[in-house]
């Protein structure tokens, strides 16, 4: 795309045909006979738009590479402090989570999901420098996708990328496959460490709806509801009793060769203050995006969400009291732990609502690459409910979010000495100094 800026000439400057750009004589004060001055470019600078949608964040920034049945996938943290104690170990826990074939109601496809870390790590510590991580695909089967190189799957991505790109990789979705979101998941791992060793923040995820299998929302105290009680069944779901009944709706259709979906609850205790900006930046907007480029979302609510629309203002408001401590704290929760655009210190809380798989073994109707209506009987190893599998993901989203949203209210909130009056400092549960080795 050629520039539409406008180039004035400069006083006495020449044109390519030799004649002046301006008619001063030299009787003027401003003319200056031995003056050279560059020749206007034949051809204008050409403006180019960067705009691949691979990487996050301003201060913390993520950027995840590869596709599901290439060499590998992986993704390269630039940002990260320095200092931090980080290791393989810290990020493969939640990379376990959040791997194929845990159980009957996940994808069969056998992968460690083992990562390494190519760079910015020295002495267990952080250097400062972007931390490259890798995970290689080891159990590949792209034979598995020789129809759906020839026809799309319906309510896959697999149309619209023809459509934007004129090409794409036909084996497991590419981009769009659900394991994209590994290197998501390893820097969420490293964005979760650095929140909870500088202010004490810690992310919980659970599955609270399958299909019509509905959590109540009375069943699960989000003060004391720990990770041990989530991951203690294979949907992570911290209610056995609902549990079973979201394990008993995946079996269901998932002997019929169909799927369905569900939601995941998100809460985040020990939230700073003054996390996220006015307008355009606010720390609900910046979840939502973050939490809606997650494959198979289809919706995202936090605080009372849509059910605040049948509530009056009254119902709604959250009123204001003082903590014996001298701190301001609202009586409810409605707002969901930010007003404003701002985090004001209660529990952020925020529900995601993610699709039926798309891939589905059912015969379906649908039309060629070469436009032609056929029917098409997916192959491939896929979940028949995204939401288990999900869980990591949602948490690892939201850390990035708040990761990136602490370093930007440091930078710009916290270069003076805090007005104490009004403000706390961030570092409530700060840890000790790590000792360098000499």
């Amino acid at each position: 795309m050629a520039s539409s800026i406008s180039t004035k000439p400069f006083l006495g400057a020449s044109s390519s045909d030799g004649s002046s750009f301006g008619s001063l004589q030299p009787s003027s004060k401003l003319y200056a006979p031995s003056l050279q001055l560059p020749a206007r470019r034949s051809h204008p600078k050409r403006l180019e738009i960067q705009a691949s949608g691979s990487t996050y964040g301003t201060y913390f920034r993520v950027t995840t590479f590869g596709e599901s049945h290439g060499g590998g996938v992986g993704c390269v943290i630039d940002g990260c402090p320095p200092r931090l104690p980080l290791s393989e170990a810290d990020m493969q826990v939640d990379l376990d989570r959040r791997r194929p074939g845990q159980s009957r109601i996940t994808t069969p496809r056998k992968e460690t999901d083992t990562c390494r870390v190519a760079s910015g790590i020295a002495d267990g510590l952080t250097t400062g420098s972007p931390i490259k991580v890798e995970v290689p695909n080891t159990d590949q089967r792209g034979n598995d996708y020789s129809e759906m190189s020839l026809a799309y799957r319906p309510s896959h991505a697999d149309a619209t990328y023809d459509f934007k790109y004129g090409v794409r990789s036909v084996q497991g979705g590419g981009r769009s496959s659900a394991r994209e979101t590994i290197g998501r998941v390893a820097a969420g791992a490293v964005a979760k460490k650095i929140l909870k060793q500088y202010s004490g923040t810690e992310i919980i995820a659970y599955v609270s709806q399958v299909h019509k299998v509905v959590l109540p929302e009375d069943l699960v105290d989000h003060e004391t509801v720990t990770l041990d009680q989530i991951e203690n069944n294979i949907v992570r779901c911290p209610n056995p009793e609902y549990a079973e009944k979201m394990i008993a709706a995946i079996d269901a259709v998932r002997v019929r060769g169909d799927s369905v979906g569900g939601v995941v609850t998100c809460i985040v205790r020990n939230v700073p203050r003054g996390l996220g900006s006015p307008v355009f930046d606010k720390l609900e907007a910046e979840l939502a995006k973050a939490l809606m480029s997650l494959p198979a979302t289809k919706g995202f609510e936090f605080g009372s969400g849509f059910a605040g629309t049948f509530m009056t203002g009254s119902e709604h408001n959250d009123e204001f009291y003082m903590e014996r401590n001298g701190r301001i704290r609202t009586k409810t929760n409605r707002s969901g732990g930010i007003q404003g655009g701002i985090s004001n210190g209660e529990i952020i809380n925020m529900r995601i609502g993610f699709k039926p798989t798309s891939t589905i073994s059912r015969k379906q109707n649908t039309v060629t690459r070469d436009k032609h209506e056929t029917e098409l009987i997916a192959r491939g190893r896929h979940d028949p409910c995204v939401v288990p599998r999900a869980v990591p993901m949602v948490e690892a989203a939201v850390a990035l979010v708040l990761v990136d949203q602490l370093m930007a209210q440091y930078a710009q909130c916290m270069l003076f000495p805090i007005n104490p009056a009004l403000q706390e400092p961030m570092e409530s549960n700060k840890q000790e100094l790590v000792q360098i080795p000499h």
